[in-house]
């Protein structure tokens, strides 16, 4: 029950009924019977801002932060962590000693897929990336930080996939490309594994993001996109012997490490894994 003594966290985004953010975290604070919810608040960009300072006003303890607002909301903060101020983007805001604090948490939650779900060690590994936008941004820095040998992007805007990989460069040091479709198939061909950062797969009449008889089986694909668990991408690297990675996993674990920062509370990560599992199946 909702009470006066209530720990309040939530989502500021626009829209936000999609998000399964809510059922994810509502039953990790059941499972550890604190007196906590999570609530989702519809926020206009025009109110960003005013939203951000009703943090303090109405004594919420942490908010997630959805699109379109993952970059505006920073001019807002007292403070980032060292991976949000590379990346650009705030997914995660800390209540800290009254001061707000932007994190990133959707590469590291990508990482930690990646390593547990995929057994997969991206260090000195060649990355392929289908798309150059926010989440391609934010997995991309963080595989560079943990070392990535090399990561190539390919998106149909090459200017923006080129600004993207210069960046990425001069941050972190790694060795980072744009390319264009004409050298895809070496691309393909040199990468362990490949990562389907677009939103084509969201639909069941969507293409594939690229030619499927790129795949081979030393790769691992994986898909940012997390409903359906399986898209047809997963499917067709499945079918020429690769492995395959969704986005669930990434959804979930960065969903966890924000509980974490949080709470200071370790996450009962298996029962968030089944709300979020619930909530996918009802959503189709």
């Amino acid at each position: 029950m909702v009470s006066g003594n209530t720990k309040v966290y939530g989502l500021f985004g626009y829209p936000v009924e999609h998000s399964f953010s809510p059922g994810m975290h509502n039953a990790a604070f059941a499972r550890l019977v604190m007196d906590a919810c999570y609530v989702p608040f519809l926020v206009h960009p025009d109110f960003l801002k005013n939203a951000v300072q009703g943090m303090r006003a109405m004594n919420l303890r942490g908010m997630n932060v959805t699109v379109p607002h993952k970059q505006a909301v920073i001019e807002y903060l007292d403070g980032l962590s060292e991976e949000a101020r590379l990346i650009g983007a705030v997914n995660t805001i800390e209540v800290l000693d009254g001061s707000l604090i932007g994190h990133n948490t959707d590469g590291r939650g990508f990482i930690r897929s990646l390593r547990d779900d995929a057994r997969f060690n991206p260090k000195g590994k060649r990355i392929l990336f289908i798309g150059s936008g926010g989440a391609a941004r934010a997995v991309g820095f963080s595989l560079a930080l943990a070392g990535a040998g090399t990561i190539d992007y390919l998106d149909l805007d090459n200017r923006k996939a080129s600004i993207l990989a210069r960046e990425m460069q001069t941050k972190t040091g790694a060795k980072v490309d744009a390319i264009d479709s004409g050298h895809l198939s070496r691309a393909a061909a040199d990468a362990d594994c490949i990562i389907n950062a677009t939103p084509v797969g969201l639909k069941k009449t969507d293409p594939l993001p690229f030619n499927a008889g790129l795949i081979q089986k030393q790769h691992l694909v994986c898909d940012l996109v997390y409903n359906p668990s399986e898209t047809k991408l997963l499917m067709a690297a499945k079918a020429r012997g690769a492995r395959t990675l969704s986005g669930i996993g990434m959804l979930l674990y960065q969903g966890v490490i924000a509980f974490e920062i949080w709470t200071n509370k370790k996450a009962p990560v298996q029962v968030m894994k089944n709300a979020l599992a619930r909530q996918i199946r009802s959503a189709r």
